[in-house]
């Protein structure tokens, strides 16, 4: 027993009853968390926004490309620009009026992106070859830009 007091006593040193931590034993600490801080957090938030554009992609290109398409069927024809997206929650009263209308064609879900902004719609697309056009404004909230999500390609 003896000799375990006196093992403990050596890695004490000097000073048998010293407690905590000195101020450079802190500062080092807080510089080794805050260097692995610097290096994670950057990841992450990149990681985070990048789940955002797959969601907004997703959203454009399954959820509401497949309302869309509903509607379509039910109806002869896609909802107006001034009808918008909406008219596939609620039925429209905008001309012109479906009159086959078999909705919601979407339940429990925003018509809004990732980021908070209304998913903009466009019928018929200006685009040639494209029925409508769907886009998301992406974190900015201005059209156009690199950070834009729609689908039509090239937008």
């Amino acid at each position: 027993m003896k000799s375990l007091m006196l093992y403990f006593k050596s890695i004490r040193g000097k000073n048998p009853h010293r407690t905590g931590f000195t101020l450079i034993e802190l500062l080092l600490v807080i510089t080794i968390i805050g260097v692995l801080a610097g290096l994670v957090i950057p990841r992450y938030v990149r990681r985070a926004e990048q789940a955002k554009v797959t969601a907004a992609q997703a959203d454009i290109s399954g959820n509401l490309a497949a309302a869309l398409e509903l509607y379509e069927l039910d109806n002869g024809m896609f909802p107006t620009t001034a009808q918008g997206l909406r008219a596939l929650l609620e039925q429209p009263a905008v001309p012109p009026v479906p009159g086959n209308w078999n909705g919601p064609y979407l339940r429990g879900q925003s018509l809004k992106d990732p980021w908070g902004n209304e998913y903009q719609f466009q019928c018929p697309s200006s685009k040639p070859g494209y029925d409508y056009s769907i886009l998301s404004v992406g974190p900015d909230g201005v059209a156009g830009g690199e950070d834009d999500c729609s689908n039509i390609e090239d937008f």
